[in-house]
């Protein structure tokens, strides 16, 4: 039996057309549940209530892409008291009643979802909890599970790189070979942190004219409003890498 030899040139083909891209981790509020709207006024709603005045808008620039625990934490060093041991459940309470009677896809993410090839997975601030409620009333949670990781499960959550490192390893994916889809600035910054490039999403009910900005800004490479194009920008995203 004989074996065909490989040039050092035919070496290099061949791992220019291999795959750069492993696994695609998708975030989970505001990139496949339309979410940040409900979330932002369930937080002000139970803040307010518990003697801490802010907006919906206010919760929005603060706090969007972070854990419910970080948020608590850094509003308890602002104001010098421990919030009511029943918060997280107040908030909770609010959040899950609101999503029962709000909550949608993001659209066309199903059809995204079929058309991708590559392992994913979902990696985000929201409690285990929180996604098994959110993806469940979305029919999504069968399409991750069991491939769902969360904030609780690291030291650190967004912005720091912790959770997006966790679910790389979780998947035994290389960091440098991931494709973040991230639809806040703290979201993106820890993907970038891992060393994973990023696609901004700002199609969700939250994201104003000129989100995309602050996406880039950020750290993205590139900016999507529709899920339909999502599958063509991960093609281009792989292309772009083996170029480099």
């Amino acid at each position: 039996m004989t074996f065909a030899s490989t040039t050092r040139d035919e070496g290099k083909a061949n791992v220019k057309s291999a795959p750069l891209v492993d696994l695609v981790i998708f975030d989970c509020d505001g990139v496949l549940v339309d979410s940040e709207v409900i979330s932002c006024r369930a937080h002000a709603q139970v803040l307010s209530r518990n003697g801490y005045p802010i907006t919906p808008e206010q919760v929005f620039a603060r706090f969007l892409g972070r854990s419910a625990r970080q948020a608590t934490l850094e509003i308890e060093a602002e104001i010098g008291r421990r919030l009511p041991e029943d918060f997280h459940q107040q908030l909770r309470g609010e959040l899950y009643g609101l999503f029962e009677a709000d909550l949608k896809a993001i659209p066309h993410i199903h059809d995204a979802l079929d058309a991708i090839v590559l392992p994913v997975c979902v990696a985000s601030s929201g409690s285990h909890r929180r996604m098994r409620i959110s993806l469940g009333a979305t029919r999504l949670f069968d399409r991750f599970a069991p491939n769902i990781f969360s904030a609780s499960e690291v030291e650190n959550g967004k912005p720091a790189p912790d959770l997006f490192l966790f679910a790389a390893s979780r998947m035994q994916a290389r960091a440098d070979r991931c494709l973040v889809i991230e639809d806040s600035v703290a979201g993106i910054a820890a993907a970038r942190a891992a060393g994973m490039r990023v696609l901004g999403f700002c199609g969700g009910s939250h994201c104003e004219p000129g989100y995309d900005e602050a996406l880039r800004a950020a750290g993205a490479f590139l900016t999507f409003d529709d899920m339909r194009q999502l599958p063509a920008l991960i093609a281009q995203a792989r292309a772009q890498m083996a170029a480099e």
